[in-house]
């Protein structure tokens, strides 16, 4: 069993948020994979199935991102999961827009969902998705930021990123974090030919 786990804020007013990537990118892959989440007696909107024989769940907490580890805890007590068994999707300032990385562990990165998680968790070793949404704000305006809608362009780019993104998701759940790692390495150098194409 594995989960992946999109992080973001609870509720319509913030869906289109930039804070929320991480819930927009389990929402298009739970989309195209026919697959639908559901409230559950904790906190967080979850969904099971399995690939391949692979057994998974898709978690979108509903602590809100600052207590995110809360839900994340409850996820890998509920699910018996060892830590290196869950990836966070998550949205990151230091990447510049529309750039993405994948890693195996590291630090909180001054992200209040992250240091939650680690928190909760005890530990920095669990595999992060983070995507980069920019830091396009003046000091001081971080949290207006990150709680500001992606422009309709904005979200036209990320569609056409969204499946890179759950194909590198969709290797996670099936063999782990290194068959992830060797995904997103070919999808990183693909786009980097298209890149450098046009």
């Amino acid at each position: 069993m594995r989960a992946v786990i999109g992080i973001g804020n609870p509720g319509d007013k913030y869906k289109l948020n930039r804070h929320n990537i991480g819930f927009l990118i389990l929402d298009h892959f739970a989309r195209i994979n026919n697959l639908k989440f559901s409230p559950s007696r904790y906190q967080y909107d979850y969904v099971e199935g399995d690939f391949n024989f692979k057994e998974f769940v898709l978690i979108k907490p509903n602590t809100y991102v600052n207590n995110s580890g809360i839900a994340v805890s409850k996820v890998c007590s509920n699910y018996n999961l060892t830590s290196e068994n869950i990836l966070v999707v998550v949205d990151d300032i230091y990447l510049k827009k529309f750039d993405f990385r994948l890693k195996k562990s590291g630090r909180d990165g001054g992200h209040n969902g992250l240091a939650s998680i680690i928190y909760h968790l005890n530990t920095i070793d669990f595999p992060r998705l983070r995507i980069g949404i920019g830091n396009e704000f003046q000091d001081g305006e971080l949290s207006q930021y990150v709680l500001s809608d992606f422009s309709q362009e904005e979200l036209n780019t990320f569609e056409k990123l969204f499946q890179c993104f759950s194909d590198i998701i969709m290797s996670f759940i099936i063999d782990g974090y290194q068959s992830a790692l060797s995904v997103y390495s070919r999808v990183k150098e693909k786009l980097k030919q298209n890149l450098n194409s046009n």
